[in-house]
């Protein structure tokens, strides 16, 4: 099949779970014998090649700087829809698919308005649905209504649709939308999984964006809490973010200069290395898509802690007491208590989480997904 895959990043040049699921659908479909073509605005230096084995990377937009102080900027979404619908009324007859993210939703509407002119079956994947509430906050009252009400439209158009969490499809459900959604909860790209976990040490980890969503001050205060209790804990916290600052201010304050290191974004095999060591990853978002996180901690079995909220879709990857730990909330002292009843679990946490791993690892391969995408593409 001649496939148009669209979102406006490219992993590994911007970095994040949605880039990954697209960089490795699109290397996957084209190894596959697919003829992949990928729409992006350019994040790699012009002249240079992306770097896509296999597959026809195509930028439709030059490169933006696509957050703001945490939050995506609305000009880069608006330049890459006009970018895709500028590629599509020229080559969209070409395509027997288009596979787009529904967020940002101009290249979305771009796709929509020519699918039937140019004759290609249009795919969506739904990674996230907002909330009206949440919008509103997210954007204000009025651009916040706005953004739902496209929402609403865009769940409602004629389209094959994905969802990566059973709370997005059934949020797309109460949308409208009249089609069938397919479950695409497999992204683990991989392979084998480690041979056996390092020593473990007393250390908790984070890796992510420090954006309001995930929550990362909370863990300074968590921290200090639960070392009151295991003087030895230590924690590495990754990433970078307009939080970043109130994190190292709260490391002093909280005088966990000694215990608790924070040096950024590093290498994924730096942060793998640390997750393969560590007592547990804790994940402290109330607004996650799908948390690969928890299955790439879950190989290497190391338990996770998340967090109970109705936006955050990795509880779905948590069974309590046996691959981690859902706390009620973010609250320090929640977190603290559920970090040091990993700790108490001991070797028995560890050894039950590998066993969810080894039940359901198939299920969770990103090729699993891959073939559930290309069965609906048959269709």
């Amino acid at each position: 099949m001649r496939i148009c895959v669209v979102y406006d990043c490219l992993y590994p040049h911007t970095v994040g779970g949605a880039q990954r699921w697209y960089r490795n659908l699109a290397e996957r479909l084209a190894e596959r014998g697919h003829q992949v073509t990928y729409l992006s605005l350019r994040q790699w230096p012009a002249g240079e090649d992306p770097g896509v084995p296999g597959v026809d990377v195509c930028a439709v937009g030059p490169r933006m700087e696509l957050y703001a102080d945490g939050r995506r900027r609305t000009l880069p979404p608006v330049v890459f829809g006009a970018g895709v619908l500028w590629h599509l009324l020229r080559r969209g007859g070409r395509y027997d698919v288009v596979h787009t993210g529904s967020m940002p939703y101009f290249p979305l509407l771009a796709a929509l308005s020519l699918r039937r002119a140019r004759g290609y079956r249009l795919f969506v994947d739904w990674i996230e649905i907002w909330t009206r509430d949440y919008w509103r906050e997210y954007a204000g009252r009025l651009l916040g209504e706005l953004g739902w009400r496209i929402q609403r439209l865009c769940a409602r158009s004629p389209h094959r649709a994905f969802a990566f969490a059973r709370l997005h499809a059934q949020r797309l459900t109460e949308l409208g939308h009249a089609g069938e959604v397919t479950l695409l909860d497999g992204l683990y790209a991989n392979g084998e999984p480690p041979s056996g976990a390092g020593e473990r040490e007393p250390l908790i980890v984070f890796a992510g964006r420090h954006i309001p969503e995930k929550g990362v001050p909370a863990l300074v205060p968590a921290i200090a809490l639960a070392r009151e209790r295991l003087p030895e804990l230590r924690a590495e916290i990754y990433g970078d973010g307009p939080d970043r600052n109130e994190v190292l201010t709260l490391l002093g304050e909280h005088g966990l200069n000694g215990a608790v290191t924070a040096p950024g974004f590093v290498d994924a095999d730096v942060v793998r290395d640390a997750i393969g060591r560590a007592l547990c990853f804790v994940l402290p978002s109330r607004r996650e898509g799908y948390g690969l996180v928890v299955v790439e901690a879950a190989a290497a079995g190391t338990p996770t802690v998340v967090v109970a909220h109705p936006d955050n879709a990795a509880v779905e990857l948590v069974e309590d007491g046996v691959n981690g730990v859902v706390a009620p909330s973010s609250e320090p002292a929640t977190l603290a208590d559920a970090i040091v009843r990993v700790h108490e679990s001991g070797e028995g946490m560890r050894r039950s989480t590998r066993e969810w791993f080894e039940r359901n690892g198939s299920r969770l391969s990103i090729d699993t997904s891959v073939d559930r995408v290309e069965a609906a593409y048959a269709e």
